[in-house]
């Protein structure tokens, strides 16, 4: 096996060594039976000596707090540690549809709560790279502090939080202006950190200190130092703001946030990394690094309810936005394992870079596209009519415009628009969000009529029989139904008939209209006159 002779410090276990020098493999071929875990740290670490570890990542995976968005199209953004990029994956088709490239070493990994922008820290470098949903492009690099791991964003998306475990500290950046304007001081080896729902509470893990930080997101001032369990990495917060999960070493501590304090510990697979809540509260989800699987805790009892095998070294996990999926990175495999929550199946595999990691809430909706799209209570009516139309349109618009056809438009989604005079109007619709807009046109889409005057004309009004009289009518109103009497007995109810006369006489010729208003009718009386054709003949009084 070959190896990067590029050797760098990185932590130190304050009780049971001095230094742990890692070595840095990232681009060259690595063993799966030398792909070992940091939290098999404390094994080693036991016998006082110094060891060297050959670790395939530096990454942990911490489940952002469960961000209500603007979703319109579910999107996974993954950091590959192995290589320079993150796969997106489009998880209406379980496809990367994109690869963006960050740079060296990509670690953790955040969507902000609209969709717009997703945050990833870049362990070696030290620097957050910001990336735009609509371009897949890195449009700012933000400098934080030394090995920066865990990324978090507040609820209203105006804050990211960064776990840098090299200078014990979190990062707080400020959105709009892509800036540093705090910087936290908390344990050792901070890795794993998510805000509550509120965006009052920051947590974060302190891997060698064996507690989490909670941070006053208000003061960014730590108001409560936690024991947990030994080697916390992953932190997640359920909706309701009311319990953490932090995975330890073999176990998963629930914190009671109201009282700080641990209230259950849940035994689950070999070595715990990532952590997830699904959005209803009623699950987390945890990936066991070691043995390669998750495990499926219960919330309400505390117990692990299943234990499924995904795959070599699970290490990031989030739900899809309704929950029904949950997403696994497998560094080793180089792919995410889709799970349906219902069975806890794996539906799909989909294969991304080299060493996939995802630490943090890597899965959120993306804003794509609107198209534009309505339907309306009625398309037709008589004069004043109220007409209800109804936005349809896919990609979450935000904004909307109407033109009604009649000179009058509309900014509401849903608005009601009064026709007072009888007319075909089209119908115009533009909808749209952060990402564009669009425009549906139905052409002659409301017809409105006011009560139908009936009246027509003919080709002819007399001649010999037999004779076809064409009839044209001339009606207003805009009828839609027809009853022509020919004062023959024969009759019709085309708009145009063409009729024959085939016996002399004189004719009364009646037409009735109607449409949605009524109905009218008028009569011409003796209006077609036929007579028939002379026959010659001659008479004598003498033939002689």
């Amino acid at each position: 096996m070959k190896l990067n002779a590029n050797f760098h410090k990185n932590a130190i276990h304050e009780k049971t060594c001095k230094t742990i020098y890692l070595l840095d493999v990232g681009s060259n071929t690595r063993s799966k039976t030398m792909k070992m875990n940091k939290k098999l740290c404390s094994v080693a670490l036991a016998s006082t000596t110094i060891v060297l570890f050959l670790i395939l990542t530096l990454s942990t995976t911490s489940a952002a707090t469960a961000q209500i968005t603007s979703n319109t199209a579910g999107y996974a953004y993954v950091t590959n540690s192995g290589s320079t990029t993150v796969s997106v994956i489009d998880l209406a088709i379980n496809k990367v549809t994109a690869t963006v490239s960050v740079g060296k070493y990509p670690y953790g990994v955040a969507i902000n709560p609209a969709g717009t922008k997703v945050y990833v820290s870049k362990e070696v470098s030290g620097v957050i790279s910001v990336i735009d949903t609509k371009t897949n492009k890195v449009t700012a690099t933000i400098k934080v502090g030394k090995r920066p791991w865990g990324v978090a964003v507040n609820p209203a998306g105006t804050k990211v939080y960064v776990a840098n475990e090299g200078s014990r500290s979190v990062s707080v950046i400020d959105t709009a202006s892509n800036k540093v304007t705090a910087t936290v001081k908390v344990g050792n080896y901070s890795c794993g950190v998510a805000v509550n729902p509120a965006g009052t509470k920051v947590y974060v893990a302190n891997t060698l200190d064996n507690t989490v930080s909670v941070i006053d997101a208000a003061t960014n001032k730590v108001t409560a130092t936690i024991t947990v369990g030994n080697l916390p990495t992953g932190v997640a917060v359920n909706p309701a703001g009311t319990k953490v999960y932090v995975t330890n070493e073999r176990d998963v501590s629930v914190i009671d946030t109201a009282k700080n304090k641990v209230a259950a510990t849940v035994t689950v697979g070999k070595y715990p990394w990532g952590v997830a809540v699904n959005p209803a509260g009623t699950k987390a989800y945890v990936t066991n690094y070691g043995d390669g699987t998750f495990s499926v805790i219960d919330t309400v009892t505390n117990k692990v309810t299943a234990t499924v095998n995904v795959g070599s070294y699970p290490l990031g996990i989030a739900f899809s936005p309704d929950g029904n999926n949950v997403y696994v990175a497998k560094e080793a495999s180089g792919a995410v394992s889709v799970i349906n929550t219902a069975t806890n199946k794996v539906t799909n595999i989909v294969g991304v870079g080299k060493d996939p990691v995802a630490f943090g809430q890597f899965v959120g909706s993306v804003p794509v596209l609107p198209v534009a799209s309505f339907t309306s209570s009625a398309t037709s009516g008589k004069t004043p009519i109220n007409i209800a139309f109804t936005d349809t349109s896919t990609g979450a618009p935000t904004k909307w415009k109407w033109n009604f056809g009649d000179g009058t438009t509309s900014t509401q989604q849903n608005p009601i628009h009064k026709y007072s005079k009888a007319g075909t109007y089209t119908i115009k619709l533009t909808v749209t969000n952060s990402v564009g807009s669009n425009t549906v046109t139905k052409t002659n889409y409301i017809k409105i009529v006011t009560k139908p005057v009936a009246d027509f004309t003919s080709s002819v009004t007399s001649g010999k029989a037999p004779i076809n009289v064409a009839f044209t009518d001339t009606s207003t109103g805009t009828p839609t139904k027809w009853k022509w009497n020919f004062g023959d007995g024969a009759t019709s109810t085309q708009q145009n008939p063409i009729h024959k006369y085939s016996k002399a006489g004189t004719y009364t010729v009646n037409l009735t209209v109607t449409n949605a208003a009524g109905s009218s009718a008028v009569t011409k009386t003796n209006y077609i006159k036929i007579i028939e054709r002379p026959t010659a003949a001659i008479s004598t009084k003498s033939t002689s």
